[in-house]
């Protein structure tokens, strides 16, 4: 999965706007050794994950600033059994490109990754193809393109917990002009990873999660 901006007109145009468009787009799947591969990762399983026939690495995937692929905390949807690193990183030169296929990862340069309930916290995870298993595969049924995880589920952000408000599904090409998304609401949580098809063939679709901060537990009191 690769998050990345759309024509340069449209980035100068978001930036006056203090908007950041990004667009995911699925490039890996499953390692088949009956023939030459490019290898990149593992997947949670701990098995080989290849780009695509005819993709290439991003270069911006050598190029992430300060990239980490754990020791933020973590990342876990309880609902649905996902409990993994939460790595942090930057977007570089226009693109996001999680560096890890096992962990999700804050952007540190979108919203805002420290003080979440003064704006957005956006996290980005890799989802995989052809039997291959990332965190994102967890949040979603490929079969059924629904999501797993229910409105009121908790996602807990290294010890910062969310209620979820809704999932969506929105084509690669509209995400860019998505205002919804990429405005810079305090106390929300933005997940996105690819939404993979029961065929295999690269996703054309991002599913979004979001999410509000929980109320305070007053319990004790």
């Amino acid at each position: 999965m690769t998050l990345t901006r759309r024509a340069e007109w449209l980035v100068l145009l978001l930036a006056a706007t203090s908007l950041t468009g990004a667009a995911l787009l699925g490039h890996y799947a499953l390692t088949h050794h009956d023939h030459a591969t490019t290898e990149v990762g593992v997947d949670m399983n701990g098995r080989p994950v290849q780009l695509d026939p005819g993709a290439e690495l991003p270069p911006e995937q050598h190029r992430q600033q300060d990239a980490k692929p754990d020791g933020a905390g973590r990342f876990i949807v309880p609902s649905v059994g996902l409990d993994v690193p939460l790595g942090t990183m930057n977007e570089v030169a226009g693109s996001v490109v999680p560096p890890g296929f096992t962990a999700a990862y804050r952007i540190t340069n979108l919203g805002t990754p420290t003080a979440p309930d003064e704006g957005t916290v956006y996290v980005a995870m890799h989802s995989l193809r052809r039997g291959a298993v990332g965190p994102g595969n967890y949040l979603f049924a490929t079969e059924t393109g629904t999501s797993n995880v229910a409105p009121g589920a908790i996602i807990d952000v290294s010890n910062t917990p969310y209620v979820v408000d809704r999932a969506t599904t929105i084509p690669k090409s509209d995400l860019p002009n998505d205002t919804t998304i990429w405005s810079d609401i305090p106390g929300r949580l933005v997940v996105l990873t690819c939404l993979e098809k029961p065929d295999n063939t690269p996703a054309v679709d991002n599913f979004v999660i979001t999410a509000h901060l929980a109320p305070p537990d007053n319990s004790a009191h």
